[in-house]
């Protein structure tokens, strides 16, 4: 774990030389942490991470993950002891989940607040895992939720569609469900029926053995 005597050494990989920039400033505003080196992603990613005795690499996670997965395996493959902390648009990236398996030890939005910025960086240095604003001791756990969310955005559910299914599955009739949720009955059959149009399911059953099938909750 380091302390003031050692701070951190942060490598950047971001394509914008603005955005490049902006994180220097806001990481080395912690006298805990200094920034070693700065790079696009790409080969060059895992170059400087090793060349530089990265302890954390920043790495911008872009519309077409491609890039930065291959980054990812690079710099696993080449400095072990670098751990890498995605910095995402949004959370259900379809390629976040993927990164975590090839090794990533955090991820966080891009406009987090500075705190969230910090904590993510002292938790991976420290030996955890940091997902989008807490530590995450059980990283299957928070796998499993990144991939269903990830499902979930492919068939264009929302969360509170996700929580009925959970409910419908799990046998509760719409009473119920407008009670666990504090909602009218006409609000649940109103979600039902936008589950089923998005989902082809024509009754609960068929809705069942879907959110089972493509494992929804």
């Amino acid at each position: 774990m380091h302390t003031s005597r050692t701070p951190a050494r942060i490598v950047i990989a971001d394509d914008q030389d603005i955005a490049r920039n902006g994180l220097r400033w806001l990481v080395e505003s912690d006298p805990t942490m200094c920034v070693v080196g700065e790079t696009t992603s790409g080969p060059n990613a895992s170059v400087v991470s090793r060349d530089t005795h990265a302890d954390v690499l920043l790495l911008k996670f872009p519309a077409d993950a491609e890039l930065a997965l291959d980054t990812l395996r690079q710099v696993v493959n080449e400095c072990g002891s670098v751990r890498t902390i995605i910095l995402a648009e949004a959370l259900d990236h379809p390629g976040i989940a993927s990164a975590l398996d090839l090794g990533a030890r955090g991820v966080i939005l891009r406009d987090s607040p500075a705190d969230v910025l910090f904590n993510s960086i002292r938790c991976v240095t420290a030996g955890g895992w940091w997902i989008d604003r807490g530590e995450m001791p059980n990283l299957d756990a928070s796998l499993r939720t990144l991939r269903r969310r990830r499902r979930a955005t492919a068939f264009g559910l929302t969360s509170r569609e996700l929580e009925i299914i959970k409910t419908v599955v799990g046998g509760s009739t719409n009473k119920e469900i407008a009670e666990t949720f504090s909602i009218s009955e006409n609000t649940v059959k109103r979600h039902l029926s936008h589950i089923f149009n998005k989902l082809g399911a024509s009754n609960r059953v068929e809705l069942a053995l879907f959110a089972s099938h493509h494992r929804l909750i």
